[in-house]
């Protein structure tokens, strides 16, 4: 049964000290993984951060089935942990058998045991770096209460990198952080130049970023950085840009 909002207040006490802190950003993220999981009963609860390939890579989770969640939409590169990175907002299914969001991510999902799923983006500056995101076996219909209590997880997370990103001993999660928050500038400078010179959407032009990198193996953050010297009309100097 889900909690009360009395005991909801209960567990977010017992991690309220990370509100403050700036030490290990690997325990921190963990305990509060483990903290979603108890508030919300569900079958697992897990944090994602981006890497510098901007994809989204479990650091906490407290069922190893968050792993297929993690390899599934890598895979398709679709599904609801995607969704609420990209566009920023809470994304939600109660019943991933009925969901056509997400046409091939949804029935591997479900072969894997994943049947409801409820993430929430974590914001730094202008980005989102990662999602915080539950799941359940069953048809879970997600409650108001619910989402409200994730977000407060969600806030508590991202105040906790925000400290952390801070702090002149930032860790070595917080570093890798860093390298993706690094890449992604260049990226969504590149996505910007495709948008405006071939009218691509956003998630579009990132595909094309990822697949080129992908063909040539090679870093997506090199090749958007060549998209963004094409355009400012230098040459490239690596494979054929986008």
């Amino acid at each position: 049964m889900p909690m009360s909002v009395d005991e909801i207040h209960r567990v977010l006490r017992t991690v309220d000290d990370l509100r403050y802190s700036a030490g290990d950003l690997d325990a921190a993220l963990r305990r509060i993984v483990e903290a979603t999981h108890k508030v919300f009963a569900v079958d697992g609860a897990g944090l994602m951060l981006i890497d510098p390939e901007q994809l989204l890579r479990n650091v906490a989770v407290s069922d190893q089935r968050v792993n297929d969640l993690e390899a599934l939409q890598i895979e398709h590169g679709e599904g609801p942990c995607v969704d609420a990175f990209e566009d920023k907002v809470m994304t939600d299914s109660d019943d991933l058998t009925r969901e056509r969001r997400w046409p091939m991510f949804s029935p591997a999902a479900v072969g894997r045991g994943l049947r409801a799923v409820l993430g929430s983006p974590i914001p730094y500056n202008q980005y989102a770096v990662g999602v915080v995101v539950v799941f359940s076996s069953e048809v879970r219909p997600w409650s108001l209460e619910g989402k409200l209590a994730l977000i407060a997880f969600t806030d508590l997370a991202a105040l906790t990198i925000a400290n952390t990103m801070q702090s002149q001993q930032r860790g070595e999660l917080a570093e890798q952080l860093q390298h993706a928050l690094d890449a992604r500038v260049v990226i969504e400078q590149a996505k910007g130049v495709l948008v405006a010179r071939d009218g691509l959407g956003e998630r579009e032009a990132f595909e094309r970023l990822r697949r080129q990198a992908r063909d040539q193996r090679r870093r997506v953050a090199d090749v958007a950085a060549e998209v963004v010297r094409a355009a400012a009309g230098h040459a490239p100097t690596g494979g054929a840009a986008c």
